[in-house]
């Protein structure tokens, strides 16, 4: 049996504990261990140091586990809040996104499209240059509709007024 009332060798506490000196020495240095102090006290302050340590209160070592845990914690919340998004139909993959953007402009655009050839046979007093007009407009409109993103979406098209789109008189489309 070891006498633990007295101080003790750095290595006969690591032996006596299962860790090396110089992590023995570390803890002294840390101030964990009280230096001189004797082999109780060590024993003591060491097993507090676990107890901290497992409680993730245990110095900075302690603080980035609790930090590492409350990151852990977010990211599983956002990661179920996101499943739940996904369940309730509020969520979808970009690609999905993408696509829908995608087939949605296609069928705009073959709408605009027949708009100049609607206007020529409805109102036959249009001339050839107002038809020229409706048509780039669409033309604008048609582009714009093919060439969306889903980066666009944050875009602000409200800045643009109905003249920006109309070409000026002898403006080629």
């Amino acid at each position: 049996m070891r006498d633990l009332s007295s101080p003790m060798t750095q290595a006969g506490f690591g032996d006596l504990v299962g860790i090396t000196q110089p992590a023995v020495s570390e803890l002294v240095r840390r101030k964990i261990l009280p230096d001189g102090a004797s082999a109780d006290e060590w024993l003591l302050a060491y097993c507090d140091h676990l107890r901290e340590m497992a409680a993730g209160r245990g110095g900075e070592s302690g603080a980035e586990l609790v930090a590492e845990r409350a990151r852990l914690a977010r990211e599983q919340a956002d990661k179920i809040a996101m499943q739940n998004a996904v369940t309730r139909g509020e969520l979808a993959p970009a690609y999905v996104l993408e696509e829908v953007l995608s087939r949605a402009g296609a069928r705009a655009a073959r709408l605009l499209e027949t708009i100049p050839g609607t206007l020529r046979r409805r109102l036959p007093q249009l001339s050839s240059d107002d038809i020229a007009v409706v048509t780039g407009i669409v033309a604008k409109a048609r582009n714009l509709a093919a060439s969306m993103k889903l980066a666009d979406v944050d875009t602000d098209d409200d800045a643009m007024t109905p003249d920006d789109t109309v070409p000026a008189e002898g403006d080629a489309e």
